[in-house]
């Protein structure tokens, strides 16, 4: 802190530097994108670390949807008045990893607090994703998410559907959901938030077919997108003729679709395990089953690849706000913390030992399906296929995903030209971002 102007003898600035220094707290922004009842987590894990202690304040701001959150960043970057903390979701990762000097490294930044990132301590796949190809950890894992089916157990009962058995595969799925139409249990059989990361991503993960080469870009940057094969046209085209009958019924982008379930409106529902609050606080009698895989895929089921997001941490800040950065981290990475994260909100526990705990606790006994998105991403290890997509311009690729999927579901153009656009754009926009 700098003083001007003072005219006092030392014995007086001491005083006051001594005063100022007690009452001094310093100020951490954390930029988020939590909305509903996960914002209302963020809230309270901020209220309570800030109470645990006086030394730091945690100032959680939210900024918009994933994206316009990202976007917020880096201009904020830019014009050199980035936060302390940003809450990046997966899709960014690339973009992140690819700004060298923009970041810190989360296992440097809790050295300099006097701790240390134990990857050991944290569930294999969600630290994989994070990581440098080199093993170094780059942020921190908050909400790590899986995506998995959701169904109003009324609709079901209505259309004369098991309550007790939610569709496995997607033929079963789009079965279900024709006769939640026909009977008039519901207007709409199916919606689904962010088809990209579900339907394109978790649907190649999952299945294990290639998105892309190299690793889907966490072996190389330099990748060649590979998802306008014969099943993933099949897909696509199965979710086109639903649309065209009414059944399937696009909600948008990103989570807009889980308005539509939660009204009502739709009988199945694809969502992240993230989005379980919203659905808990609703009411609802709902039920959760795995995310459907694709029967003709010979290594079916795989492993999902976790979603959510994870906290990035800006460079150019002072010491100190680092120290709180890491005594954060450090609060936010207690069992109980993790563990009540978890059961309150669906994300993924992301230590094992959260896992665990609650585990132990009778938590999946008394509230069935909500350990099947751990089980799904941990259920078998990672191949090729099925390590997750980092490219350097996600954002940008599934915003030209969402393009020709959106002229898709309009009756413009099939699955196949759909797909074959996505993937000859898609591609041309990764050579630009690598400057080639």
């Amino acid at each position: 802190m700098k003083f001007q102007g003072l005219a006092a003898g030392a014995a007086a600035a001491f005083t006051l530097l001594s005063t100022s220094s007690a009452f001094a707290v310093t100020e951490i922004s954390w930029w988020h994108a939590m909305t509903g009842a996960n914002n209302e987590v963020v809230e309270q894990l901020s209220k309570e670390f800030n109470e645990s202690q006086g030394d730091y304040k945690i100032v959680p701001v939210f900024k918009g949807t994933y994206p316009e959150t990202l976007n917020a960043g880096i201009a904020a970057f830019r014009a050199k008045q980035p936060p302390a903390i940003m809450q990046v979701f997966d899709v960014g990762t690339g973009v992140m990893m690819a700004a060298e000097g923009a970041v810190k490294p989360v296992a440097e930044i809790l050295s300099m607090g006097g701790g240390t990132f134990d990857k050991s301590q944290y569930l294999p796949g969600i630290v994989a994703y994070y990581s440098k190809p080199d093993g170094t950890m780059l942020s921190f894992p908050y909400n790590s998410s899986s995506p998995i089916l959701y169904y109003n157990k009324d609709i079901f009962e209505k259309a004369g559907l098991d309550v007790n058995n939610p569709p496995k595969t997607w033929p079963e799925v789009w079965e279900a959901a024709r006769k939640i139409k026909t009977s008039g249990a519901a207007s709409c059989g199916y919606t689904s938030t962010w088809l990209t990361w579900i339907h394109l991503e978790n649907f190649a993960s999952w299945n294990d077919l290639q998105y892309a080469t190299h690793e889907n870009g966490l072996a190389d940057t330099n990748v060649e997108l590979k998802f306008n094969s014969p099943i993933f046209v099949k897909h696509f085209q199965e979710i086109a003729d639903l649309a065209k009958d009414g059944v399937f019924r696009y909600g948008g982008r990103t989570s807009e679709a889980k308005q539509i379930f939660l009204a009502g409106e739709c009988g199945i529902f694809t969502e992240s395990s993230g989005g379980l609050g919203d659905i808990v606080k609703s009411g609802m009698n709902y039920g959760i089953g795995q995310l459907p895989y694709e029967p003709d895929a010979k290594g079916a089921p795989q492993n999902t690849t976790p979603g959510g997001a994870s906290l990035w941490v800006f460079g150019g800040k002072s010491d100190e706000e680092y120290k709180g950065v890491a005594e954060f981290f450090k609060f936010l990475s207690k069992t109980d913390i993790q563990a009540r994260l978890h059961q309150v909100s669906g994300y993924l526990p992301v230590t094992l030992a959260a896992y665990e705990e609650t585990k132990k606790s009778g938590f999946y006994d008394k509230n069935p399906g909500r350990e099947t998105p751990i089980l799904q991403m941990m259920g078998k290890a990672p191949t090729e296929n099925s390590k997750g997509v980092r490219l350097v311009n996600l954002p940008q690729v599934r915003d030209i995903q969402n393009e020709e999927f959106e002229k898709m579901l309009a009756g413009e153009q099939t699955a196949q030209q759909a797909l074959d656009n996505a993937v000859q754009r898609g591609n041309a926009a990764i050579q630009q971002a690598l400057g080639n």
